[in-house]
């Protein structure tokens, strides 16, 4: 609207400018005629005093005189000057002056009027904006709104009637040039066209100036519920279908390290792109890409509806306010069903809210799984069975009975939700160990390592992954994809009811280990999942976008069994990748785990070896002794057979030891040999 009120502008200048220059024209034409009357009223004058003249040679010429007489007498009865010149000052003077000092003045002081009502529409936004959604004062806050209020319909007011005075100015020009014109041409030619053309013009004008009055009486009737900044969401309901949005944004601009400054802009979208458009700009410029890109509430300088848009590779992002709830809730819908690329089928609308079906579905009761089993049952039927074995897995086999089991079986009717995710340093995960250093510091999630080694840094997987937060609860069964699809359905029907946008962004690091929810600017890790209790993960049927996983730990909320929380998160049409990526890690893991038992075998095989060398090698010591015994003692028989008494013999000391032990002893030691 202001890129075409800037082209009637523009307009506006230019006919002032070419109406000061006609208007000068036709001065200059009524001074000559002005001047030609008086300069033939002179010449008649002049005649007349002719016999009044005493010339030095002449005397009295009687004809002559009678001559001149009879001239001057035709010259005032053929002279039109005079009639011309009144004729000039009334038809065609008068109505270029009036047109340009009172309509293109109108212009002007209207235009003053309402840049002044602008700017003080925009004083009072941008107050608005200010206000805190945490300590809020009742009284500022009613001044404020009725500030609003005030100058956004004294803006709309003096809009309203600017743009009819430009309206008219289309009109006004004609009969500005054409009566002036009409007037000079009365007393030659005939005026008839020019009289008919100039009056038709003027009861156009003034039909099109009573629609105008009618429209704008009309439109003051219906905007006033619109005059206010947050208007009433039971008379303007939000709209969560839309493709398309416009509006004004207030947008932040970082100027420097902690400092930001916030601007006010008309944003609008344009197929899968974001636009923007300055105040003067004659058209919008881009601002980002946002097919599959990620949009949530955020917190922001304690102002109230933010929400921050995040590109598809996650390397920009933008901050904006919007001004109303509505209006908020209705960007946040739109840029979600934008980046889903449904604007690019036939029917949008229609196409998003079937894909917004399953919030729509939260205010009527679940029906059981095995009514909605029988129901789908035909087209369960025509699918393959391994259509979903790349987008699932679990530990145990799929139970055939758990489809006939009812809601209340699968989760607790009093299981709260969790939207956010709660850090280990404030919050350790039940059954889940903190090892020394884990909390609070900082991961690579490639895998460098500075200094310490990192206890991913062994894994052979390392993929990443952007994800989005959506919820998790308490499940009662781990063992069907069929829980964590119901568990999608609670939570985001949970959201929709409670009007929750606001999605926690982490990057998700799976390694053959565990996965990882790192937060992207200070790369701290927020929550680990151990891998092997990771024992369900699936992906949304239709939207391929949501995946979720099953964690059995121990404790809870009764802390003699286990428990099974279901993690639901929203990615960048990444939901398959990211399970085949679970499913690659649990391989790896478990490929792992029994190359480390047969590793673990074979060295308890060595060890048996070992000791059995061991007792074979002391088994030829002994033996080895024992020669050296029977040696030793036959040497000492024949000494005492050649030397007679008085000689003695040396026992070894393993003969010593052999005697010490005593019957049982060598019993024992001749079994072991």
């Amino acid at each position: 609207t202001r890129s075409l009120l800037g082209v009637f502008e523009e307009d506006a200048a230019a006919i002032s400018n070419y109406i000061n220059q006609l208007f000068q024209a036709m001065h200059r034409i009524y001074d000559a005629q002005n001047e030609l009357s008086a300069a033939t009223h002179l010449t008649s004058k002049l005649l007349k005093e002719y016999e009044k003249q005493r010339f030095p040679l002449g005397g009295d010429d009687e004809v002559m005189t009678s001559t001149l007489q009879q001239f001057a007498k035709v010259i005032d009865e053929a002279s039109t000057c005079l009639l011309l010149s009144t004729q000039l000052a009334d038809a065609m003077m008068f109505p270029i002056t009036q047109f340009k000092e009172r309509d293109l003045k109108e212009i002007l002081t209207l235009k003053e009027v309402f840049q002044i009502a602008s700017n003080d529409h925009d004083a009072a936004i941008t107050r608005y904006s200010r206000l805190s959604k945490r300590r809020e004062n009742e009284k500022i806050k009613a001044e404020v709104i009725e500030d609003v209020y005030t100058s956004r319909k004294k803006q709309h007011q003096t809009m309203m009637h600017y743009f009819c005075a430009l309206n008219t100015l289309q009109y006004k020009k004609k009969i500005a040039m054409l009566e002036p014109l009409l007037g000079y041409m009365q007393a030659q030619v005939s005026e008839c066209s020019v009289a008919q053309t100039s009056a038709f013009v003027r009861r156009e004008m003034e039909c099109e100036v009573e629609n105008m009055q009618q429209t704008i009486e009309d439109l003051e009737v219906a905007s006033d519920p619109l005059y206010l900044p947050d208007p009433d969401p039971t008379k303007f309901p939000v709209h969560r279908n839309l493709t398309r949005k416009a509006g004004y944004l207030n947008t932040r601009n970082k100027t420097g390290l902690v400092s930001s400054s916030w601007e006010r802009q008309f944003y609008f979208t344009q197929g899968g792109n974001l636009m923007s458009q300055a105040r003067g700009d004659v058209a919008g410029g881009l601002v980002m890409d946002i097919d599959n890109c990620s949009v949530m509430a955020v917190d922001c300088e304690d102002r109230r509806y933010c929400f921050q848009i995040t590109s598809f590779d996650g390397k920009k992002s933008s901050i904006l306010q919007a001004e109303s709830k509505k209006d908020y809730e209705e960007w946040i819908c739109t840029i979600n069903n934008i980046s889903k690329q449904i604007y690019l089928s036939e029917n949008p609308e229609e196409i998003a809210a079937r894909v917004n079906q399953s919030a729509l579905e939260a205010v009527t009761p679940s029906p059981s799984f095995q009514q909605r089993h029988e129901s789908m049952r035909p087209a369960a039927q025509s699918r393959p069975p391994a259509a979903r074995t790349s987008s699932t897995g679990s530990l145990g086999s799929e139970s055939a009975a758990l489809s006939a089991l009812s809601l209340d079986s699968l989760v607790a009717p009093d299981t709260p939700i969790q939207f956010d995710i709660i850090s280990p340093v404030s919050e350790d995960l039940p059954g889940q160990a903190k090892s020394s250093g884990q909390s609070g510091r900082r991961t690579n999630p490639f895998g460098e390592s500075e200094g310490s080694k990192s206890e991913t840094e062994d894994s052979i997987l390392h993929q990443l992954f952007i994800v989005r937060f959506l919820g998790s609860m308490e499940v009662k069964s781990d063992e069907s994809p069929d829980i964590v699809y119901e568990t999608m359905r609670q939570i985001l029907a949970a959201r929709a009811i409670h009007n929750i946008f606001r999605m926690t962004e982490s990057h998700l690091l799976v390694t053959c280990d565990c996965l990882k929810l790192i937060d992207p600017q200070t790369q701290v890790t927020r929550l680990r999942f151990p891998l092997p209790n990771v024992v369900l993960y699936a992906t949304h049927q239709e939207n391929k976008r949501l995946f979720g996983f099953v964690l059995r730990t121990s404790g809870g909320r009764v802390e003699s069994r286990q428990t099974s929380v279901c993690y639901i998160f929203e990615s960048n049409n990444e939901g398959e990748k990211i399970c085949d990526s679970v499913g690659l890690a649990k391989q790896i893991a478990l490929h792992a785990e029994l190359d480390r038992k047969a590793s673990e075998k074979q060295k308890e095989m060595d060890r048996v070896k070992e000791k059995q060398q061991k007792e074979l090698n002391k088994q030829k010591q002994i033996e080895k002794d024992l020669e050296e015994q029977s040696r030793l003692i036959a040497a000492s028989s024949r000494s005492n057979q050649s030397g007679g008494e008085g000689q003695f013999v040396v026992l070894s000391s393993s003969q010593s030891e052999d005697s010490d032990l005593g019957e049982d002893g060598k019993k024992k030691r001749e079994s072991e040999a």
